[in-house]
């Protein structure tokens, strides 16, 4: 099992403040799962807005945090860091449940699975809980690009 600080994360990942979702991965086994942590703190600047008296992550901010942990794993699965021209983009959502709300002070456990890769398409099965609750889960699909 393989475990990644932030310095290693902001290796692969392309996002930055405010937008980097993924604190640190906890579990990366090759090619099949990855368990990540992102630490929700009251200085979140969606939460000036989404809600001010009752400050809430946004669904989509979840979902995002489960995507970028997926686009860790896939660059494991592919034994591969992302070149300058490619880019990973979303290219699905299915199913997406939301459970229970996630707060300032929370911390959001990431679990993906990678169910399948071919052709340069990535498919998986997404969970985010805290304190063992199921906060989100959905299907992802992920695919790679070249940029011109």
């Amino acid at each position: 099992m393989t475990t990644l600080d932030i310095h290693e994360i902001l290796k692969q990942l392309p996002h930055r403040y405010p937008f980097l979702m993924v604190d640190r991965v906890l579990e990366l086994e090759h090619g099949k799962r990855i368990k990540a942590l992102k630490n929700v703190t009251a200085n979140e600047p969606y939460f000036l807005g989404h809600f001010p008296r009752r400050p809430v992550m946004p669904g989509v901010m979840m979902i995002e945090a489960l995507a970028q942990a997926a686009a860790l794993l896939s660059f494991d699965a592919v034994g591969a860091s992302p070149e300058e021209n490619q880019i990973y983009y979303f290219a699905g959502i299915d199913a997406a449940r939301f459970k229970r709300p996630v707060e300032p002070g929370d911390q959001l456990i990431l679990d993906v699975t990678l169910d399948r890769m071919k052709s340069g398409v990535f498919k998986f099965t997404a969970r985010a809980t805290v304190g063992g609750e199921l906060a989100v889960e959905a299907q992802l699909m992920c695919t790679v690009r070249r940029l011109d």
